[in-house]
């Protein structure tokens, strides 16, 4: 295995890792994480809407020829992380709670990027 299959295989554990974890947290609503979302001035059932797809997509991007399907939880995971920090800068979050949302994005788009063609959609 190469340097770039190894990068994109962390990228993409990581990846599926957060969002699998996250989802579930989400789907769960303990009671850090609802007030965590009830900060940001989302309702609670907004949880569970996000973890429902959060869990596909971190699903998703490990399964093999679902290549359309990646390109959509990839650009998922990307709104989702992008809306997490505008949510945490609008309500005047610390910038480590603004900052981490753009890191993990970071690795969203390193699996995204270095996937093998046997991942991408062919047009």
């Amino acid at each position: 295995m190469n340097k770039r299959a190894i990068t994109y295989w962390i990228a993409t554990g990581l990846t599926a890792f957060i969002f699998l974890s996250g989802g579930i947290v989400d789907i769960l609503r303990p009671a850090p994480a609802l007030q965590g979302m009830t900060h940001l001035g989302y309702p609670a059932y907004f949880m569970v809407i996000l973890g429902v797809w959060k869990v596909f997509g971190g699903a998703i991007i490990l399964l093999p020829r679902t290549a359309l399907l990646k390109e959509w939880a990839y650009a998922g995971m990307a709104f989702d992380l992008t809306g997490a920090t505008f949510s945490h800068a609008a309500v005047g979050d610390p910038i480590a709670k603004i900052i981490t949302p753009i890191i993990l994005l970071g690795i969203v788009v390193a699996s995204w990027a270095l996937r093998p063609d046997s991942r991408k959609v062919r047009l």
